[in-house]
């Protein structure tokens, strides 16, 4: 990533703080969803047809890849810190140009200022204006430590592939659920493009859906999905990286998320030095931080004086003890001293260092 690219990827100091910004899930590390109301121009006419857009924000490409080739990208190469962002957005099909493109310039996330896509976000959530009376959106704000879970089961792992498309579907269903009459659906491609397209077609057998790569700078409904997934993540981004600079009112910590954590790509010095610097040896990071992302893991298990910790195999009978084995069952005997033992004490046994000592 070039330093264009990151002056991009990092979150500016004033960015708008949308309704889609919930502070105690992101502060808890919780994954969530918003939606916005279904606009009256649509709500009052539900035969009236209307095109949707999917793209995300936090998951890269980085390093100049394209996003076709993102399932063979290493997870060094993408963001480790903060909420992957998956956004829709909807409007009706005869705007879709006029009111997005022609009129309001919307593009893909990547090519705007930070300035210029939270201004845009901020006129699509002020009422009263065109943008707000004609267009609904929806995002899923998937938390650094649910996708490291996922990533980490020790079986059946989640990757980010699946859970990416399982969130996409999920938007797409919350929309139709609330009588929208999506007919176009647009979705910039994560992996192979025809394989996802198939797949969404499978579940929305009736609409005309198109997945493909760069779908942020051909469809306008995709680059304003982008817009509200962009901003919805630097957002949440500063908002996670102020509650880290309250846990410990004695550190001494930059204001500006800019200047700590930087654009939060390992390619980005400041996101390194901020790891390096606030890793606790134990518990690494906070909710912040993905820990399946191989900068995390290898600064964990190589770099620092960080603990390691050995966790039995639970499937190895030959460490797995009952609680029973911690007791000694006096033999039963039919004197008058067993008859008047303490029954609780005869029942459950006496303890092992008690009978040894």
């Amino acid at each position: 990533m070039d330093s264009q690219d990151i002056a991009q990827e990092t979150p500016p100091e004033n960015v708008f703080n949308a309704p889609s910004i919930h502070q105690d899930e992101l502060i808890r590390g919780i994954s969530y969803t918003h939606r916005t109301s279904t606009p009256d121009i649509i709500k009052n006419d539900l035969s009236r047809e209307c095109v949707l857009g999917v793209d995300e924000a936090g998951r890269g490409p980085v390093l100049g890849i394209d996003p076709i080739h993102w399932e063979n990208v290493d997870q060094a190469d993408n963001a480790p810190a903060g909420p992957m962002v998956y956004g829709v957005f909807y409007l009706p099909m005869e705007q879709h140009r006029s009111l997005l493109a022609e009129k309001h310039h919307f593009d893909d996330s990547k090519l705007l200022t930070p300035q210029v896509r939270s201004n845009l976000m901020q006129a699509l959530c002020t009422s009263g204006t065109d943008l707000h009376e004609s267009c609904g959106w929806a995002t899923r704000v998937m938390s650094a430590r649910d996708i490291s879970s996922a990533m980490l089961k020790p079986a059946g792992t989640y990757n980010l592939n699946a859970q990416a498309m399982d969130a996409t579907i999920d938007l797409i269903k919350e929309i139709f659920a609330h009588g929208v009459n999506i007919s176009q659906i647009y979705v910039d491609t994560i992996g192979k493009a025809e394989l996802y397209q198939k797949k969404l077609e499978r579940i929305f057998p009736t609409v005309m859906i198109t997945v493909c790569p760069k779908a942020d700078s051909l469809y306008p409904c995709v680059s304003a999905a982008s817009v509200c997934a962009k901003v919805t993540r630097d957002a949440a981004l500063n908002v996670c990286y102020q509650s880290t600079r309250l846990l410990d009112a004695q550190a001494i910590a930059p204001n500006s998320i800019a200047d700590a954590w930087g654009s939060g790509y390992p390619s980005d010095a400041r996101a390194i030095t901020w790891l390096k610097e606030n890793m606790d040896p134990l518990f690494g990071w906070g909710n912040e931080c993905r820990f399946s992302w191989s900068t995390a893991k290898n600064m964990l298990e190589t770099k620092g004086n960080s603990i390691r910790i050995d966790w039995p195999d639970v499937n190895d009978d030959e460490h797995v003890r009952r609680v029973t084995d911690f007791y000694i069952i006096k033999p039963s005997t039919n004197t008058e001293e067993d008859e008047s033992e303490d029954e609780l004490a005869a029942w459950y046994g006496k303890p092992v260092a008690e009978s040894i000592f």
